[in-house]
């Protein structure tokens, strides 16, 4: 039996939880196209962003967006800025240290991006002595850390997605790691990007990769990861994760 103050405990416990997800506060950096970037009029727009409000109605609440830098969006997310991130971010043992994740959304592959004619290769061996750019925090930053920096490949970070690619185009870096379908989008099928290609096969490393994309939350917060979980099963079950991501693709990405 409950005692008094445990009993009280677990009621305001419940009505905080019932209050937090009113609202639906998802932590984004827009600059990730097709996944989540901006529209000239400034809506937020992507494959994130239409799963975000795929589950929101699933649950029946309402979504509000914090824009926020990828590489401050755990100690965001850990400071209560926002309820759960939704940015694209992969589900990593690294970061599952500091908070939790839902059940994988997708999965798609890092490619190595460089010129076409540059005959490099995702191994230490071909980029020895080259410039590999990378987001900072983000999943490939680590990749190029664990098996490229220590033989002499010069790995370069940046703030956004588009200096990269800008850089890339001036020739400021040799390469950058990216996600295939960002740059894909983003850059390849737009004119700058002509005279660049993927090259090598997909890079590969659970440990540094993790299991795919998720949303991330706070490790107390198993309430609503519990909710959240249930409404991507149901969206995975009738079809609408796999509806909202071939707007985009041709490939199917949605994990089983």
């Amino acid at each position: 039996m409950l005692t008094k103050f445990a009993a009280v405990a677990v009621i305001c416990a419940l009505a905080s939880t019932a209050g937090a997800t009113e609202s639906l506060r998802f932590g984004v950096e827009a600059e990730y196209p097709p996944f989540e970037y901006k529209l000239p009029s400034g809506e937020l727009a992507g494959i994130d962003i239409d799963i975000g409000n795929a589950v929101c109605a699933k649950l029946q609440i309402k979504c509000t967006w914090v824009e926020t830098p990828f590489d401050a969006m755990i100690s965001a997310l850990i400071s209560r800025k926002f309820d759960v991130i939704n940015s694209a971010m992969w589900s990593t043992e690294q970061r599952r240290k500091q908070i939790d994740f839902t059940s994988v959304i997708y999965v798609t592959p890092a490619r190595l991006l460089a010129r076409a004619d540059s005959h490099l290769l995702p191994t230490a061996e071909s980029l020895k002595g080259k410039r590999v750019g990378v987001p900072v925090g983000d999943t490939s930053s680590d990749y190029a850390m664990v098996h490229w920096a220590s033989h002499g490949v010069n790995v370069v970070s940046y703030p956004s997605q588009e200096a990269i690619w800008a850089d890339l185009q001036a020739g400021r870096i040799d390469a950058s790691i990216e996600s295939q379908m960002t740059a894909q989008a983003g850059f390849l099928d737009k004119p700058e990007g002509k005279g660049f290609a993927f090259l090598g096969a997909p890079l590969v490393d659970p440990k540094v990769f993790g299991d795919g994309v998720a949303l991330g939350l706070r490790k107390q917060d198993q309430a609503l990861r519990t909710r959240l979980n249930r409404a991507l099963a149901e969206l995975k079950k009738d079809g609408t994760l796999d509806k909202i991501t071939q707007r985009y693709f041709s490939t199917r990405i949605v994990a089983p």
